[in-house]
């Protein structure tokens, strides 16, 4: 259903980046492309939960909202760590500061995980 998606397509795609830019050394440089790279994923993970939930007859507004679905539907399992990437997503897009770069940026490998996850159950459907 999914897998002709563009936003589906596009997240596959963003999960490679990150995972590519994670495998690198850590610079300041890399850092600060790997939560870029995060920033991307993470809004077409949601994106791509609200095209799935549509197909089911659901609609969901906000990232929140989406990964609430992503739940129910038994995309992705119940994690904290879901409520804390939203946070960190909104922390990153409108404030810079190294302290919380680096925070995140070490985050970032168990949001990998999560994305892989998640993409993996959007292929099976």
């Amino acid at each position: 259903m999914l897998n002709n998606s563009p936003v589906f397509e596009d997240f596959k795609r963003a999960i490679q980046r990150l995972k590519e830019v994670l495998e690198l050394e850590k610079t300041a440089i890399n850092r600060d492309s790997a939560i870029k790279r995060f920033e991307f994923c993470f809004d077409l993970a949601w994106k791509s939960v609200k095209s799935f939930a549509k197909i089911k007859g659901l609609e969901c507004y906000s990232p929140r909202d989406c990964f609430k679905i992503a739940f129910q539907l038994k995309l992705i399992d119940y994690d904290e760590r879901w409520l804390e990437m939203i946070d960190d997503r909104n922390k990153t897009a409108h404030l810079y500061k190294e302290e919380l770069a680096d925070k995140v940026y070490f985050r970032l490998f168990e949001y990998l995980k999560l994305f892989r996850k998640l993409s993996s159950q959007l292929d099976n459907f």
